[in-house]
């Protein structure tokens, strides 16, 4: 399967080192962001999921206070060797590393969000029943290899045809609802 670009787009079987890869990140993450933190930096996507195999990419989120006070983080985390990107840019400020134009070279991204904020809620939802149930892993990697042989050319349309199964565990129609009370997250 090939993205845009002609790049191929792989899934790799899961890694335990990914969470060792979170873990040392999130040390150095948590220690510059400490003052717009209000808890622990998260491990997000495919490879916070054990036993599931993913793009090889660390995805994070940090819970600010403030989106508005975060602003004044983006210098601190471009220190680390990070890129300021865009993605959802009213809900998150978003990075990635390294700093790279090629989004198959990335090995990290990280969103600083506010714990209210839809992608907060919906992202870790989604992995935590993920976690918690594998039936759901099990659909999940099923769905995900059968879009990347469908649309490999095109990872939009990869990322968008997983939205009716991130809704489905989640108890919602559609994106832009929050996860319901009635779906265990753990």
């Amino acid at each position: 399967m090939r993205s845009v670009d002609g790049t191929p787009v792989t899934l790799s079987p899961y890694d335990p080192h990914w969470a060792v890869l979170f873990a040392q990140e999130r040390v150095a993450l948590e220690t510059v962001l400490k003052r717009w933190l209000v808890g622990p930096v998260e491990h997000i996507g495919s490879t916070s999921i054990p036993g599931l195999a993913a793009k090889p990419i660390i995805d994070m989120m940090a819970p600010v206070r403030s989106l508005s006070e975060a602003v004044a983080a983006i210098e601190v985390v471009t220190a680390l060797g990070y890129r300021n990107g865009v993605h959802r840019p009213e809900e998150a400020h978003y990075f990635f590393k390294p700093a790279t134009d090629n989004w198959w070279e990335r090995t990290r991204q990280l969103h600083l969000t506010e714990p209210t904020s839809l992608l907060w809620r919906r992202r870790i939802a989604f992995r935590d029943a993920l976690r918690g149930r594998a039936d759901y892993r099990s659909r999940y990697e099923h769905l995900k290899r059968d879009l990347a042989q469908a649309h490999g050319a095109d990872l939009a349309a990869y990322a968008r045809n997983k939205d009716d199964f991130v809704n489905e565990v989640l108890g919602v129609r559609d994106r832009t609802q929050p996860p319901t009370a009635s779906n265990p997250e753990r």
